[in-house]
């Protein structure tokens, strides 16, 4: 079973590149983030046509998040983070996908820091941390995939201080990272490739994708009960060198 993670950065914008990448990497389930798309503007259509059904909660101009499941039900357990009624910015999508929950997370963004978007992105990886705590104790097979927007270490990212002041590095975010990790999570990109960087993200700016100035902001998290099953762990580098690209490349995992 292979599961990816994929920030499209617009995905009527990017279609052609995400249905060429969905048919060269034929993953089995993908995690979609910043859809940029109102519900009714989502292509359901194409990516049904190239051979996946889709669930998806859409934000207008910003946001949203879609789970895509290849010859499987999509059966769905939640379309928003729990522990705040008032948030109403689609960021979480939740569901069942042959025998595996798969949680699809775009957590904010946070800058600039300090301020009241770093005081949002740390109370929503507050409450990703309980709900995550809650699906670690039932003991159900689950990955929680897609943007973190957190840069874990130093080794996360290309050797640079430009990046000091940004809320991707904060202590406070790589905090609320580590505290996933506490509870049992595994960084299955970490776990399969202990020596490598492996960026999943290079920003438009000062040629740096030419550069392999990249850092790795998308992850794949295995609970303890899936863990045992993970087989293959990698990045599609090149998808982030086609033409009009997003700025994320899509990571990806197969389980036993």
């Amino acid at each position: 079973m292979k599961i990816a993670t994929f920030n499209v950065n617009n995905i009527n914008k990017r279609l052609p590149n995400l249905l060429a990448w969905l048919k060269s990497s034929k993953p089995d389930v993908a995690c979609l983030q910043e859809l940029k798309a109102a519900k009714s503007e989502f292509p359901d259509r194409a990516l049904r046509k190239a051979g996946y059904s889709a669930e998806w909660v859409g934000q207008k101009t910003w946001n949203g998040v879609a789970i895509l499941a290849r010859e499987s039900e999509i059966v769905v357990t939640r379309r928003r983070l729990p522990g705040d009624e008032s948030d109403v910015q689609s960021r979480y999508i939740e569901a069942a996908v042959d025998g595996v929950l798969v949680g699809c997370v775009y957590a904010p963004n946070g800058n600039p820091q300090p301020g009241p978007k770093f005081d949002y992105k740390l109370a929503w990886l507050k409450r990703l941390n309980a709900h995550a705590g809650k699906l670690v104790k039932s003991g159900a097979p689950t990955v929680i995939a897609g943007d973190f927007n957190i840069v874990p270490t130093s080794f996360d990212i290309y050797p640079t201080k430009s990046w000091d002041k940004d809320a991707l590095v904060q202590p406070e975010s790589r905090a609320a990272f580590g505290n996933l990790l506490k509870k049992g999570w595994i960084d299955a990109l970490r776990k399969q490739h202990p020596d490598e960087p492996m960026y999943t993200f290079w920003s438009y700016w000062r040629n740096r994708y030419e550069r392999d100035a990249g850092l790795r902001i998308d992850h794949l998290l295995l609970s303890p009960a899936l863990s045992p099953r993970l087989e293959q762990a990698g990045v599609d580098r090149k998808v982030r060198g086609k033409p009009d690209p997003s700025d994320h490349a899509p990571a990806w995992i197969v389980l036993k």
